[in-house]
């Protein structure tokens, strides 16, 4: 049984910048809920959190296992493999992993923008598109490099 939730899948431009002819690549939010690795009495982890290599700090639920937040939202694309020789529910290379509460006081345009950094990695950020008359596309980048669409 896995630990996360599906929260959303939604489209970005596969290297965090959106041009002519870009590739687009599925991203997906995984949700951790708050009663996972919890030390609250009766929810099953009272000899510890089983996931607190890879995971934010496990949350204090109510006697249900309810708490205001989630404990991580973990952003991944359809490359993302989940599974390390350290644990089967950890994700290898995933964009992001967050906690709850701060992915629930994020803005769209936050995640966004660490979504799209993530997806870019090292490389600049694109900052100009021009379209020649003969349709070519010359794509700029923040670091002065170019290069054709």
């Amino acid at each position: 049984m896995s630990i996360y939730a599906t929260l959303w899948r939604l489209k970005f431009p596969k290297y965090g910048d959106i041009h002519t002819g870009c590739d687009w690549v599925e991203v997906t939010a995984q949700g951790v809920p708050p009663h996972i690795g919890s030390s609250t009495p009766g929810l099953g982890y009272e000899d510890g959190d089983p996931y607190a290599d890879f995971l934010p700090p496990a949350l204090t639920t109510d006697e249900n296992g309810d708490a205001e937040f989630m404990r991580a939202v973990v952003i991944i694309t359809e490359e993302t493999v989940k599974g390390t020789a350290r644990h089967p529910q950890e994700y290898v290379n995933p964009l992001l992993t967050l906690e709850g509460k701060k992915y629930a006081n994020m803005t769209f345009a936050e995640l966004h923008t660490r979504i799209c950094d993530a997806l870019r990695s090292n490389q600049p950020r694109l900052v100009m598109e021009t379209i020649a008359p003969d349709g070519s596309v010359l794509l700029d980048f923040e670091d002065g490099s170019s290069r054709n669409a």
